[in-house]
């Protein structure tokens, strides 16, 4: 999952630590007026014991961690132009040893995008999105984009299309 803000790229794992965060705190909030409350109340609620909770956020907190190191590497670039009903194109490269890897996702007006629409392999690491070599174009039924390596450094299924519907 992408999430879009403002032209910017936030990925899936800084979505989750940002919940995670916000849940931690409102639990503290719970428990510090839970206390204050327990004085004058005799009735308990029923809660989640402590040790599942901590095995929820222990488990929240890994897979955002997880997330991080597989994104270590990653470039995220939002292509212009934008498509017809504000659809976006976005591009995660990665690359690991003489590898690299390309997904593109389809963003439409509401800055969310579930899963790529596309993706490629290229030859040494190459990037050819951070290199210039792709073009962009959309027509009212969607977007084409097409990935270009060079005689060095091949791209592997470098035609794609983009559709926010």
């Amino acid at each position: 999952m992408l999430l879009v803000v403002l032209g910017r790229v936030i990925p899936s794992w800084a979505v989750s630590a940002t919940l995670l965060f916000v849940s931690l705190v409102l639990m503290r909030v719970v428990a510090v007026r839970h206390r204050l409350t327990a004085d004058r109340t005799t009735s308990r609620r029923r809660t989640l014991p402590r040790f599942i909770r901590g095995l929820l956020v222990a488990a929240a907190g890994l897979g955002s961690a997880f997330g991080v190191l597989g994104d270590l590497s990653s470039d995220y670039h939002v292509l212009h132009p934008t498509g017809p009903y504000s659809c976006t194109a976005v591009v995660r490269e990665t690359s690991f040893l003489f590898a690299g890897h390309g997904e593109v996702y389809a963003v439409g007006p509401i800055g969310i995008a579930w899963r790529p629409s596309g993706s490629w392999r290229a030859d040494d690491g190459y990037r050819p999105i951070t290199e210039g070599a792709y073009e962009l174009r959309w027509s009212q039924d969607g977007g084409t984009l097409l990935v270009r390596g060079t005689e060095v450094n091949p791209v592997m299924d470098g035609l794609h299309s983009v559709d926010c519907n």
